[in-house]
């Protein structure tokens, strides 16, 4: 009988000795996501990352959960509140954009390394501000470090195979910003434990501070040390191997921003990832001032909103893995519109509900979790956008999210102009506003939302568009010719009908070279 035809990135020859422990496609991504296993490089990767990005984020809000007490010590007003929760944020902007460059041309683990590197004494000067605008300063430098989250999601949307970035992308996203709730329980019990050991809440606060700055300094050595860019190599390597094209940024930039899915995602991701950090800033003053709660309760009801990431956000991710294997990368553009709208309608619920205590906590955390699966769901999609330039457009999206924080701070929650119950709901409003774009993103080779794919299109014409004649001629295309490929199952179930394995290959046949 004929042996039944695959696609020629597929044809590889078994190799007497695996390469890898974990199965791998013909791109040596890993197929399969072992959660609890540190194999080199796949998983290796995915610990460092998340645990790095959780770092930067206990750096980035360390303050929050001690704001009463920083307020009376510095005397800081309501207006020099918001202006330094604007600052936390607003910094990552523009790191993010960079951070997306960096990861396309030098590699995840140098960028990641670097920008945790450079923050971290603004971490430690936080034990050492003095009035408003010292406190802005620590507050804007420090927000530099969640730029880290571009590298994390470059890294995972380089080392997992389309059937699981999304699960990727979601766990480690969702785990790193699990920091933004665990440091509203870690800074008062340090607090505290350094209060019982004699020193006074002015010292007391500050020595705090300490406690971020290590972990984030640990977590670059770590990177340093045991991470590695891509399933074959770090891209030093590979590129004076002449394994990987050395690309300019003259390149990376122009096929972003001529890509308008990358400008839709970001706005999209502005009103979720946006939302959260916003919440981030604002949750524990908010129930500590209208519901006269203490400050370890405040922290801990804070707590709940980014605890919520150890489920929710890898949920998204989940779910979009899911949704894609039903009905191709129209579901994932459906989940994500429904899961975003349905958060939307649940922030405004949380204004509207202010009355009354439990029914805030209780409708504050089922809007943590939609708005947090709605990140996870968001970069199902992201890595799909662009390949050659994946990096920018995950920093185009991450920026996104953190100018959405931005505006979110400056109109609603920046000085007295709305209470903050008002800011809430209209911030819900903004959300399913903003969530709307989605239905123009139209994949020509997958389809939309309303419109099937185009007759005739496929994936490889797609990527293939960012690169020249003559560059892929010269090969330089072929990573994105295996990844589009692989990504089969995008285009729903009739088109990954046959498809053996969805194009993995074994752990058993891992290919030695590639």
């Amino acid at each position: 009988m004929e042996r039944q035809s695959r696609p020629a990135a597929m044809e590889v020859e078994p190799a007497s000795k695996p390469k890898f422990r974990i199965p791998v496609d013909s791109d040596n991504q890993a197929t399969e996501f072992w959660l609890f296993s540190f194999v080199r490089p796949h998983m290796s990767a995915f610990h460092l990352s998340w645990f790095s990005f959780f770092c930067c984020f206990v750096s980035t809000f360390a303050a929050p959960p001690l704001l009463p007490l920083i307020r009376d010590t510095l005397g800081l007003t309501a207006k020099d509140i918001g202006n330094a929760g604007i600052a936390s944020v607003s910094g990552a902007v523009f790191a993010r954009l960079a951070m997306g460059t960096a990861c396309d041309l030098v590699g995840p683990r140098l960028s990641s390394a670097a920008i945790i590197l450079l923050t971290t004494p603004a971490v430690y000067c936080s034990a050492i501000i003095n009035g408003p605008s010292s406190f802005l300063l620590v507050r804007f430098f420090t927000g530099f470090s969640l730029a880290s989250f571009v590298s994390t999601q470059f890294w995972m949307s380089s080392m997992f195979s389309p059937p699981k970035v999304g699960l990727a992308n979601g766990v480690a996203g969702g785990w790193g910003n699990l920091g933004g709730g665990a440091v509203q329980l870690l800074m008062p019990l340090v607090f505290e434990a350094v209060k019982k050991m004699g020193s006074t809440p002015f010292t007391a606060w500050r020595v705090a501070f300490f406690i971020p700055g290590v972990m984030q300094t640990f977590s670059a050595i770590a990177v340093l040390a045991f991470g590695q860019d891509m399933p074959d190599g770090n891209y030093r390597k590979l590129h004076k191997a002449g394994d990987m094209h050395k690309d300019s940024f003259a390149n990376v930039l122009r096929h972003a921003v001529t890509n308008y899915r990358a400008w839709i995602l970001a706005l999209t991701y502005g009103y979720c990832f946006g939302v959260e950090l916003a919440v981030d800033n604002i949750v524990a003053q908010y129930f500590y001032d209208r519901f006269d709660v203490n400050l370890h309760t405040a922290g801990l009801i804070a707590a709940s909103f980014g605890m919520a990431n150890i489920i929710s956000r890898p949920g998204g991710g989940l779910m979009s893995d899911w949704l894609s294997d039903r009905f191709g990368m129209r579901g994932r553009l459906w989940g994500l519109w429904i899961v975003q709208t349905v958060g939307g309608v649940l922030c405004v619920v949380l204004g509207l509900v202010d009355y009354s205590f439990a029914a805030s906590v209780a409708v504050m955390m089922l809007f943590s979790f939609f708005v947090q699966a709605a990140c996870g769901l968001t970069f199902g999609i992201v890595p799909f956008v662009s390949r050659r330039s994946l990096g920018l457009i995950s920093g185009m999206t991450g920026g996104g999210g953190n100018v959405g924080a931005v505006l979110t701070q400056v109109i609603f929650f920046r000085g007295a102009k709305y209470k903050t119950e008002t800011g809430i709901v209209y911030m819900g409003i903004m959300i399913i506003a903003c969530t709307l774009p989605l239905t123009l993103i139209y994949f020509p080779q997958w389809g939309g939302m309303f419109v099937g794919p185009k007759p005739g299109a496929t994936a490889e014409e797609y990527y293939s568009q960012e690169w020249t004649e003559q560059e892929r001629q010269k090969g330089y295309n072929a990573s994105t010719v295996r990844f589009a490929e692989n990504s089969v199952r995008e285009g729903g179930p009739k088109s990954a009908s046959g498809s053996q394995s969805r194009h993995t290959v074994p752990v058993d046949a891992s290919p030695a070279n590639v």
